[in-house]
């Protein structure tokens, strides 16, 4: 278990930079925090943190976002209206874990029971309007 202390969403980023580092391919982040904790703004330092140069920016409404081209692939989804496992198979959320890129999961807490061992779980709490506690944590650890 890592934790962090970010008091910007640059620092935010750069955390995730760092931790990119140490993802081989075939993770899946899952993050836990409510709405405007950070979750896609760590995605952002993830994705540039394996090399990604595009934009990244809220899958909510596409559902799920690609980010190809780094040294390893990003498929950022959005679970927040999933609350099926028939939604969950028809997202291809199966698929995008046989890839061996990371799978990063907003909402991750719709969809824990499906989540797999090597899950990664990223925990975002505000401590004030800017100021937010990152707590880093493979399944199964006690936090």
């Amino acid at each position: 278990m890592e934790k962090y202390i970010s008091n910007s969403r640059q620092e935010t980023e750069k955390i995730a930079f760092s931790f990119a580092e140490s993802l081989k391919g075939g993770e899946v982040v899952a993050f836990k925090g409510g709405l405007g904790m950070g979750k896609t703004c760590f995605t952002r330092g993830l994705a540039k943190g394996l090399g990604y140069e595009g934009e990244v920016t809220s899958p909510t409404f596409a559902l799920i976002n690609e980010y190809l081209g780094g040294r390893l692939n990003v498929y950022h989804f959005d679970m927040y209206r999933i609350d099926s496992w028939e939604d969950l198979y028809s997202s291809g959320f199966f698929e995008y874990i046989e890839e061996n890129g990371i799978v990063a999961v907003e909402w991750s807490e719709n969809i824990e029971n499906a989540l797999p061992e090597n899950t990664v779980f990223v925990e975002i709490k505000s401590l004030d309007e800017e100021k937010r506690e990152i707590i880093i944590y493979k399944k199964g650890e006690n936090i």
